[in-house]
């Protein structure tokens, strides 16, 4: 038992050299090799009809929202893009095509009619994910300049790539980075006319981090699930600290969507310079319960 229970201790000690070195390599040699990610569309299987289908009948319950065939294929694409990478890094626990239609794509574009409204035209998707719903509302705003933000570096990579291959890369960027390091830089403090963030956090911080990067004048969309009075008591204390306030908040009538709700804060005053704090004083001193300090 002795003999059994030191053998593995030695192959880790001399992992590179002698006889263990060489079976280290013969096992790293056998492991399957991963192909690279698709970059190319024409690689790609076409999209099941069952997505065109729920996404066409979802769309019909959102007014004001007419798509060209040119928006209808690259909604499509990002989707088919997404599949495909899907099968090797996880981007989405929602893998079926009409499930991402309902959940992802049209859940994306319900804030379309808000922002269509003022003529939104320029957007930061803040914590983006897998796009959405960054890039589903870049593609049929049009925006001009739209900018997702994903700090995780695969997820961040994916949107680039959709971005080049969908041909949108000289007016959606992405930024691999945090919402405080954007907060910091003058190029993006106070420059945004909206910021969209989809299951990011609760409102109070979700406001802390935003805020800052909107003008004034203009707004954080935030989709939630309906039953949040406890959080939007908390946000509505903090938001006069952010110069924020809560001018909306507009159901979901896109069936199977009914228990979301998009609020809206409006940033009516210059955020402190302070704003937004680091994340452990964040955690440690939510503000819509003790204050900034």
């Amino acid at each position: 038992m002795e003999e059994d229970r030191g053998a593995p201790r030695a192959r880790k000690a001399d992992a590179g050299s002698g006889t263990a070195g060489q079976f280290w390599r013969l096992e790293k040699a056998h492991r399957p090799v991963r192909e690279p990610l698709p970059t190319r569309l024409e690689s790609l299987p076409p999209i099941p009809d069952v997505y065109r289908d729920t996404l066409r009948s979802g769309l019909s319950a959102l007014p004001g929202v007419s798509l060209a065939d040119a928006q209808f294929q690259a909604l499509e694409d990002h989707v088919r893009l997404l599949l495909a990478w899907n099968e090797a890094i996880n981007l989405s626990g929602i893998r079926d095509p009409a499930a991402i239609a309902l959940e992802h794509v049209l859940d994306s574009l319900t804030a379309l009619p808000l922002l269509l409204r003022p003529g939104i035209t320029e957007l930061l998707d803040l914590g983006s994910g897998a796009g959405y719903p960054g890039m589903p509302l870049a593609i049929t705003l049009p925006a001009t300049r739209a900018l997702l933000v994903e700090s995780i570096g695969k997820k961040a990579r994916f949107l680039a790539v959709v971005a080049e291959v969908l041909g949108l890369s000289d007016r959606v960027r992405v930024a691999a980075t945090r919402a405080e390091t954007l907060a910091a830089d003058p190029h993006h403090r106070s420059r945004w006319p909206a910021v969209v963030a989809r299951a990011v956090c609760d409102l109070t911080e979700l406001s802390e981090l935003s805020l800052p990067l909107i003008e004034v004048g203009g707004a954080l969309v935030a989709w939630k699930k309906s039953d949040l009075d406890g959080e939007l008591a908390d946000a509505e204390r903090a938001l006069p600290y952010l110069g924020g306030r809560l001018t909306a908040r507009e159901p979901v009538t896109v069936p199977g969507l009914e228990d979301h709700v998009l609020l809206v804060v409006e940033k009516v005053a210059p955020t402190p310079a302070e704003f937004p704090r680091d994340p452990a004083t964040r955690r440690s001193r939510p503000l819509g319960r003790v204050g900034p300090r």
